[in-house]
């Protein structure tokens, strides 16, 4: 099975995908934009493009590779990604789902303000590509293709990991971490999505 996290970028993909690994015994977290940094710094700039999901070869890789593991490891795959076009939804996460592959889409949604302090928190402002991007995606995001739509502005990380979970019949670990080894815990997430630590 796969679980594919999506919303616009500060929507919280990255700290519920690592706080559901954490509560689901067999699981992996997959991350897509790994082999995104990888083709961007081995293209020549004069005709690289401004986002590695415009190249085939980044869809067609990551579909190729998220099928193998799925037909190889017995646990969940979780996916933390966000994607907007509807012809690379397509391109992936329907050809997974036509090849026989359970695919649970879920996308963290919500409102422009709640967006913008999570960016900021992030320590990306106004001039980041993040937030420049934050109006188109999240209205591409509002389509019905990108159903389950999970509202999270007023919901906390453990509420939305366990709708995730219990939309997708999953059953959770039970968490016993105190609140502060939990700060702890998805602050070294933040770290890494802002590649403080990468």
């Amino acid at each position: 099975m796969i679980l594919w996290i999506n919303g616009t970028f500060g929507a919280g993909k990255t700290t519920v995908a690592y706080e559901l690994h954490r509560r689901i015994k067999h699981s992996f977290v997959y991350d897509p934009e790994r082999f995104g940094y990888v083709l961007m710094k081995n293209v020549p700039q004069s005709i690289s493009k401004g986002d590695f999901q415009d190249y085939p070869l980044w869809r067609e890789a990551n579909y190729k590779l998220l099928k193998q593991i799925s037909e190889e490891y017995d646990g969940i795959i979780i996916v933390p990604m966000t994607l907007t076009n509807k012809d690379y939804f397509y391109e992936i996460i329907s050809k997974l789902t036509k090849n026989g592959i359970e695919v649970n889409h879920f996308t963290l949604s919500a409102f422009k303000q709640t967006i913008d302090q999570r960016l900021r928190r992030r320590f990306e402002g106004m001039n980041s590509w993040a937030y420049q991007q934050m109006d188109e995606r999240m209205k591409s995001l509002a389509d019905p293709m990108f159903m389950e739509h999970i509202q999270t502005d007023n919901m906390s990380i453990d509420e939305v990991v366990e709708t995730i979970a219990e939309l997708a019949l999953i059953k959770l670990l039970p968490d016993n971490r105190s609140k502060l080894r939990k700060s702890v815990d998805r602050l070294r997430v933040t770290f890494k999505e802002i590649n403080i630590f990468k």
